[in-house]
This record gives C-alpha cells, structure tokens and sequence, in this order.
C-alpha cells in the first residue's frame, strides 16, 4: 500500500526485555534504592583506601621515590569515578520520589531505567577499583639526568685547555685523565666546562659524576656523593660503607661512565669506593683536578694537562673585564697603573677576580697609586704558596675597611670547605659575636649583616649561593685557606683561632691550647663522646655541629664563661644536654637542629642571656616554660619539629617580649587564626609549616603574617585560601597600604585535596621558589576571573611570577594551564613538570 512502512518487531521480544527490566535479576528501578545504599558504601570505601594510600606515597616520595605508573593510574581513576558518582547522587532525592507501586516501577520508567542502570554500572566499577587497590609496592626510582650542568662564568684562556682536555677523553686508548697546576689557576672551572661539554655534545656515556674530593678526604663522603647521583631512594644513607661500595660497583658495573674528582690532595683509592677500573673495553673514564702533579702519578694517569696560569695578554683581558671600562676612564693614568696591578696579580685568575673588583669601586688615581705601593710591599715572586697566593690574596682582605667586617670575613673560615653557609644564619652568628649591632627590621632582618655580606661578595671573597631555597654564601677555598692563614700568622693574640673541620676526629685533640683560643671549630668529623673539662677564659665561639656526639659529660662547660655561640646541630643520636649546660651563663647563640633533643632541661632554661635557640627538626614535645625562663630570646626556630601551635604555647610565645623571628608548625586551622589575630607575635613568623589541616577555607592576613618568607603546606584538605589585608590591631592602617606578602619567596603545596585554582599567589609577588603536588583537584595556577577581579582593586598584582625562580608542577591529574594568558617568566631558571596529563605539552617542554 503506497505510503505506508512495514516494521518487523517481535512482540514476545519486547515483553521479554520489559519483564527482565522490570522483574528480572537486573531490576534497574527495582534494584535502584539498594544499589544507591552499596555505591555509597563503596564509593566511601575507595575514598578511605585512596586516602590510606596518599599518605602512604608520600612517605614515599618524602624518601625521593618516584609514585608508579600503574599507582598513578589507579589515583586518576579514581579521581575520575568519584566525580561522576558524586553526579549520580545529586539527583538521587529527585530518582526516589519518582518511584512507585512499591518500588517496582516510575513515574518517568525510561528516565528511572537508564539511572538505574547507570546507578549499577558505577557500583561495579567501583567494586572493581577497590579490588584493584591493593599494590605490593606504590613507588620507585626516579632516574638521575644524565649530566647536572654547572654553572660558570665567562672564562678567558680555556678554550685550547678544553679542546685538549676533550681530546685526550675522546680517545678509547686514554682511561685516565689528571689535571694539575696551582690553587686558583682555574682547575675547577675547566672541569665544569668539561662537565657541560658532555651535555651540549653527543656521546655514548650513561652518566657523568662530579665529585668534590678536597683536602680533607673522606671516602665515605666520596660514596654519598656517587650514591647521590645513581640512586635516587635514601636507603642507601642507613647502609654500612661496604653496603655502599658493593652497591656503586654493581650500578657502575653495567654502565658506560665518567667520574670528575674534583680537588684531590693525595691519591684516591677506587677499589674503596666500588668505583670498577676503567679500561678500554667497558669506555669509561676517570678525569680528576690536583694541585700536585705527583697525585698524577698516585693515580696512575695515562695522560696529564698541565694548567698554567694566564699570559700577561689573557690576564689583563681578564683584568680590565671584571674592573669594567668606566672605571679604566676615570683618569688618564689609571690604565697603566691598572696593567701594573694585573701583572702583579701573575696570571692567577682568582687573584685577578678578586683584585679587580676590589679596583672596581675606586674612583681616585692616588688610590690606584697606592694600591700598587701596597702590592709592592708583598713578595711577588712564587718560590711557594705563602708568596705566590695568599699574600696577593690578602691584598684584597687588608683593603676591606673596617675591622669588624675583617672579623666577618676571617670568622667564615671556621665552616668546613666547601660549606654554604646561609646567610642568615651566617648574620645570627655575626650579631650574637658582637661583630655587627642586633637591630632588626620588621621582617626580623638584620640590614648591617647584609650590607656586610654585600661588600665580601662584591670583593670575590664570598661567592653567593642558594642552599634549600635560601640565600647562601660560601668561600673558595683558597680564599679560605687565605683567611686560615691570616688568623694565625697576622691575627691578634687575643683573636686565635683552632679550625679542624672534616679531618675524620673521633674525640678532641689533646693538643688544643683551650686557655688562649677564642674560637674553636671542629665541625664535620666523628667525635662521639665529650669528656673533658678544659679551662679556657677567652672562649666565645665554639662550632661542634654534624659529629656523632652521644653524650656531653657534666664538667664540660663548667669553665668557659665568656662562651656565647654554641653549636651542636646534626648530631642525630644527641638526645640531652648536661645539666653543666647551665655555667655558660654568657651564652646567647645555641643550636640543637637535627638533633634528638626532646625537652627543654632545666640547664638550659638558666640560660637567661640567650638570644637565639634554634630547634628545628628535634624531637622537641614542648616549650613550656620557655617564656620565663629565657626571657630575652629574639630568635625561636621550631620548624618541623614535634611542637604544634596551640593555645597554650602561644600564651607561652606571649611571654617573650623581644622575639622577632618564630619559625613553627600548624595542625589546627583555629590556631592559625589565634596566631594571627596577636600581630606582634604572628609577625615574627618566617617559616611555616601547616600539615594534616582538616578545614576547607583557611585565611592568611597579609599585615598579621607579613615577615613570612616560607610557606610549607601539606596532606590538607584545604580547598580555598582566602587573603585578609586588614590589621586586626592597627585601625588607623593606610587603605592603600600593600596587600600582599612582601618577603614570601617559597611555598610548597604538596597533597591538597580540594583546590581547583590558586588564584591566591598573585599575593606573593616576590616569590622566587613555587612547588605544587598530587593535589588531585587542581585545574589551574590562576583562574582569569579571580585574577580580574584582584588585579582591578589591585594593578600592581596583574602579572604573575615575575621573579619566579624555580617552579615544580608534579602529580596534577587535573591541570589544564597554568593561567589564561601565560606570562613570561624572565627570572625563571629551572620548571619541572612530572604527571601533569592534560597539561598542554608545550608548558610541560619549557
């Protein structure tokens, strides 16, 4: 019949499947109330084993373990899954309400099946990644790049060195290369350049290692530093030295390496290392800097180099480089006097470094003229290394201006060589010493200390240097064999000093003439026990920090009166102090970090003169009593230890009218509100440590919290950070004063569980170090409507991470962009980005 359709549909078909929709095993309606109840139950389930296995990963990773591929599998399913389970629960009360005749049918049938049906197959997807939740192992290895690029400055006079350098490696017959020539002719320098020539040329090596051997060896440090590099777990720090040795040779065993010793003093023995021969056959290499040509031979290289110092064309090119041509233009006799002051220097490119800026700065010719009477005055001939170095060395030592920035310099030589010391902690030592006045700003700084450090790095005889994200100096060691030198021979008698750092002690030396001493270091060896009771009047600094002490016996400090900087940091089994502690009634510096300290004793709560006290990483429980008991404390460090913020030591905080810097830890988001409502007290705070904080929005004030310099926040379930920028105390306040965390440079986010965005940051405009992790959750950096609507109350808040130094994104399923309209980063200098999927690729290669 035109127009019509013939349809061919089974009846009995259709009943059947109604039936079995409605009545059969796989009742969609019927079923769907008991199928809601037991996804809710799983659904619970697999959020409770998702967080067990969070904490458990970050154990993990804390130990530098990379979260397997299938673990992270599993965490983006789930993340996936609990999203669209939490849509189906949305409408459930709407699904119920629509049943009917007992349960069995719908108002709406179609609508209910299919939800029925979805309601089903998410419990069997859920019951499935439960069952497949359970993992023998959650994380592993990270592989180590293959070369660590070092950075440099622009050399002069290298370049043939290079070529020959790489020449002699190139060759299969060659296994061993020694580099030998003076202190400060820039041994160092060539084998960074070496170093970075393996990453910018291709070869067929595995790995290359730099290793920094110094005088004072120590093959156990020589195997940490390898073990640094293969292995990126930390079980190999609790392995005995065989364990060690065993292990570097099993890694190394099956690959094609290169190992650059840097700064031997004697020969190094390999086989005690585990380091395997190299040979023709398995094409590794050994290449090592010296400064004696007999080590050469000690090691049995089959090629050496020679590094001579500059020719006088090279080093005054050097010269006039590092003094800059305005200063050669001041006058018309300055650069023939200059010249004169290069060659003095003969060739030796620290000394040219180091002269040369210290020329830098003058601006009158009498001051080049006598500049050059001074140097006249010195031996300038090198019959040895008093003559050819540290004489011209102390050049630049003798023209710094005052005497107490001469002490600032000559005390940087009680830290072991090669030692960053941060420069805060560098000043404290300054201020309680009596160096420099301890006037701080309102971010707890001291600006003379920082004035001080300024001048020594601008004269090359400090280098800078960040140490845990944190502004570090440290001295060449030349330069600090330069101010070992000058504390003996040209020190005051009443200045003596004893520095025996690194040289393997396992208890005092008898020979130390305590009596006469004023400063004593001997950091970094393995002394275990102090027993002795010696007598020593003058006595103010004393540096005993990273041994292996034990135990401290009573008489030790019952005669050092004038003692005021002690240090006993990183002696990890150090549990007590004696009760004798309390005789150093002149003490004012004291630090226990990373020790097992536990409880503040009563010796040391007579200390009544202490300024600073440093406990950070102990196993400190409380600080009760510490608000009386130390009454003149400025300096309190609790960071990461057992001691939570809570209302009773913030009483106890209270109590120390003259604190300026508090570094310390949160567990209770009503805490930090306490903290920051008692500005004074919120505003010493430099460190801060949040953990395990249960609250979804937390509020940080910008005048409160405005010394913070670090803000460390972890396995949270913080899902909004809100920015306060009114004092609570301060009515009168300038509107227009600034909101945002003037000193914040380093914040760590690490397992949040529910931020979709971190808007927030566009409040720490000077931040240099951003890290952010495994917070599952997070779709952007900066969202483009928070982001408007702070920068149109707030212009200057526009551009993000612009000083932004180094900046981490791992672990973030979620992450689409870091913001709308991506910044330039012109300060930046280092980005990784691990785990990031839907991450666009061209951020994840930048």
């Amino acid at each position: 019949m035109g127009g019509c359709v013939a349809l061919n549909f089974s009846c009995d078909q259709a009943v059947n499947q109604t039936c079995s929709c409605l009545f059969g095993n796989r009742n969609y309606i019927y079923m769907m109330k008991a199928n809601l109840e037991a996804l809710e139950t799983a659904r619970q389930k697999l959020q409770e084993r998702r967080e067990d296995l969070l904490i458990r990963v970050s154990i993990e990773e804390g130990r530098g373990l990379e979260r397997l591929p299938q673990v992270e599998g599993w965490f983006s399913r789930v993340a996936s899954i609990d999203s669209q389970v939490s849509d189906l629960l949305k409408v459930k009360p709407t699904e119920i309400k629509r049943l009917c005749i007992f349960g069995y049918f719908s108002k709406k049938c179609i609508s209910s099946c299919k939800y029925g049906k979805d309601v089903w197959k998410k419990l069997e997807e859920v019951k499935e990644l439960l069952s497949e939740g359970v993992f023998e192992e959650l994380a592993g290895k990270r592989p180590a790049p293959k070369v660590v690029k070092k950075v440099i400055q622009t050399t002069i006079g290298l370049d043939s060195m290079v070529r020959k350098a790489w020449d002699s490696i190139m060759k299969p017959e060659r296994r061993t290369l020694g580099i030998y020539g003076m202190g400060g002719v820039g041994k160092t320098t060539l084998l960074a350049r070496i170093n970075n020539k393996f990453n910018e040329e291709v070869n067929e090596l595995d790995v290359v290692i730099w290793v920094v051997v110094s005088k004072d060896l120590q093959y156990n440090g020589i195997r940490n530093q390898i073990l640094g590099k293969l292995r990126v777990d930390k079980d190999w720090e609790k392995e005995t030295e065989e364990e060690k040795t065993s292990s570097i040779d099993k890694i190394l065993g099956r690959k094609k390496f290169i190992v650059l010793l840097d700064d031997l003093w004697s020969e190094v023995d390999l086989d005690k290392i585990g380091v395997p021969r190299p040979t023709q056959e398995n094409g590794s290499k050994i290449v090592f800097t010296t400064r004696s040509k007999e080590v050469c031979r000690y090691m049995e290289a089959d090629d050496e180099l020679k590094l001579n110092v500059l020719s006088t064309n090279e080093a005054w090119e050097l010269f006039q480089n590092v003094v800059g041509e305005v200063s050669l233009k001041r006058h018309p006799d300055i650069p023939t006097l200059a010249k004169k002051i290069s060659e003095k220097c003969y060739g030796l490119p620290l000394a040219l470094n180091v002269i040369a800026k210290a020329m830098s700065c003058k601006e009158d010719v009498h001051e080049w003229r006598h500049a050059i009477d001074v140097l006249n005055t010195s031996r300038h001939k090198f019959p040895g290394m008093e003559e050819k170095i540290l004489s011209i060395l102390k050049f630049s030592y003798d023209g710094l201006d005052d005497e107490k920035v001469k002490s600032c310099f000559l005390y940087c030589s009680l830290f072991p060589e090669d030692y960053e010391i941060k420069k805060e902690e560098l000043i404290e030592y300054w201020i309680n010493e009596g160096f420099i006045n301890g006037k701080r700003d309102e971010d707890g700084s001291n600006s003379q200390g920082h004035v001080i450090i300024g001048s020594l790095v601008r004269a090359h005889l400090l280098m800078e240097f960040e140490k845990e994200f944190t502004p570090a100096v440290k001295m060449h060691d030349v330069l600090r064999e330069m101010a070992l030198w000058v504390g003996s021979t040209f020190g005051k008698e009443e200045e003596k000093q004893c520095v025996k750092t690194g040289v393997k002690l396992s208890f005092i030396p008898k020979d130390i003439n305590w009596s006469v001493l004023r400063r004593i270091s001997l950091v970094s060896n393995q002394i275990e026990q102090v027993s002795c009771c010696p007598k020593c009047p003058n006595l103010s600094t004393l540096f005993l920090g990273d041994n292996k002490l034990e135990g401290i016996s009573d008489k030790f400090f019952k005669f050092m009166p004038a003692l005021v900087v002690l240090d006993l940091s990183r002696n990890r089994d150090l549990s007590e102090l004696p009760e004798g502690i309390r005789s150093l009634t002149s003490l004012r510096y004291l630090n226990l970090s990373h020790t097992r300290i536990s409880s503040l004793s009563v010796g040391l709560k007579r200390l009544r003169k202490l300024i600073s006290l440093d406990l950070e990483f102990t196993w400190l429980e409380s600080i009760d009593g510490i608000g009386t008991s130390l009454p003149n404390l400025q300096v309190l460090k609790l960071y990461r230890s057992p001691v939570f913020i809570d209302a009773r030591s913030i009483e106890e905080l209270q109590l120390l009218e003259h604190l300026k810097i508090l570094t310390g830890n949160v567990v209770d988001a009503l805490m930090l509100e306490s903290i920051q409502r008692v500005e004074r007290l919120a505003s010493c705070v430099q460190r801060l440590w949040i953990i395990n904080l249960s609250a979804k929005v937390v509020t940080f004030n910008t005048v409160a919290l405005g010394g913070l310099r670090e803000l460390d926040i972890e396995l949270s379930g913080i899902s909004e950070i809100k920015i306060d920028w009114k004092s609570k105390e301060k009515e009168d306040l300038p509107c227009n004063s600034s909101p945002c965390f003037k000193h914040l440079s380093s914040i760590f986010l690490r397992s949040l569980e529910g931020p979709k965005e971190l808007t927030w940051l566009l409040f720490a405009p000077n931040l240099k170090h951003l890290e952010v992790a495994y917070s599952g959750s997070l779709e952007e950096i900066i969202n483009k409507e928070k982001g408007m609507r702070i920068s149109n109350v707030h212009p200057d808040m526009m551009v993000p991470f612009q000083k932004l130094e180094s900046f981490s994104l791992r672990g973030l399923d979620e992450l689409k962009r870091i913001c709308s309209n991506p910044p330039t980063l012109p300060s930046l200098k280092k980005i990784v980005v691990e785990h990031c999927r839907k991450l666009p690729q061209r951020v994840s290669e930048t």
